[in-house]
This record gives C-alpha cells, structure tokens and sequence, in this order.
C-alpha cells in the first residue's frame, strides 16, 4: 500500500527541531532546521502520514465559520479594549503583579502576549470566546509577570489563580483555529 503524498510548504528557522503544522485553511506546513536537507523533511512528513491523514479529516469535518468583514473585527476590538482592561485590572490584584500598556489586536498566530517590559498584547478574537476562555488568557499573561516562560512554576501560578485551567486551555486547543480561520 502506498503512503498518501501531501503538498506542504516548508519554513526554515534557526530552530533545532522539525514540526508540523496544519494551518485553518487545511495548508500544511513545515517548519525544520534552516539546514535540514529536503530529503530528511520529506521523510518526516511522510513517517507522519497517519497523523496528517487523521488530523486533515478532523479539520475537513469541522463547519467553516463565515470571515468576519472589517465592520466587525473593529466592534470585536472595541469590545475587547472595554472588557480586557478591566479583567486585567482585576486578576493583576489577585496575582499580586503590575503591568503596562494593553493592546488589542487581530493576530492568526497568538491569544496574548506579554513583554519583559510587562506590556500586554491580547487578541480581539478572545470576544468571540467564552468569558471563562478570555480570563484564562488574560491570567496566562499576567502569570508571565512572574514567570517568562511555561516552566512547572508558571503553570502553577496559573493554576493558584484558575484551578480548572485545563479546561479553558483545551477549548482554545480545540476551538482556536476555527475562529482565527475567520479572520480575512
């Protein structure tokens, strides 16, 4: 039996380790050492091919959301530069952290961010989540004030602060790419 063939684009980085990446649009990307030959990443795509076919399906299945126009990625922004603060505002006290400025954006990439700076980046996306999802993003970051980076000790400051972290972690794993898909 032959091994299904998948087109995919490759992305070279400084990193050490190859990854693969499904796009919303169902695209396939590869991202792999700047030195990796050709010959390797394609034999790594093709030892992954159960995991794509299965993956490709899953996504095949999942209804397409409508694209937000551009009317209504700015009320989302607007909405979110409402609420965030105020969410930020609240669990920063209960955290026991400041921070800086707060800005909304529309990213494909990221929820949130923070900067060592303690500036604060939030996706105008997380208005289409539930509140429970857009407050675990926002102690996510705030935990970063402590911690900048996902070691044991920052998802324990998470977890002080939102016991059933998990949860909301998971619907982002699982709803995430559907809505960012609806960006233009």
């Amino acid at each position: 039996m032959q091994e299904p063939s998948f087109s995919y684009k490759i992305i070279r980085s400084a990193r050490k380790t190859i990854a693969i990446q499904i796009a919303p649009d169902g695209g396939i990307f590869v991202r792999c050492p700047n030195r990796m030959p050709v010959e390797d990443v394609h034999k790594f795509v093709q030892s992954k091919s159960s995991w794509l076919c299965k993956h490709l399906a899953e996504h095949c299945a999942k209804p397409q959301l409508p694209v937000l126009t551009a009317e209504e990625i700015r009320a989302l922004a607007q909405d979110a530069q409402r609420v965030v603060p105020k969410r930020v505002a609240y669990f920063a006290s209960k955290i026991g952290v400041t921070y800086g400025r707060i800005t909304i954006r529309n990213q494909r990439t990221r929820w949130g961010s923070c900067s060592s700076q303690g500036n604060l980046n939030f996706n105008c996306l997380l208005m289409l989540t539930p509140p429970e999802v857009l407050d675990y993003v926002v102690v996510h970051e705030l935990c970063h004030r402590k911690q900048m980076n996902h070691s044991r000790q920052f998802w324990d400051e998470v977890q002080n602060v939102l016991p059933d972290y998990a949860i909301q972690k998971k619907w982002l794993k699982e709803n995430g790419n559907a809505l960012i898909s609806r960006l233009p």
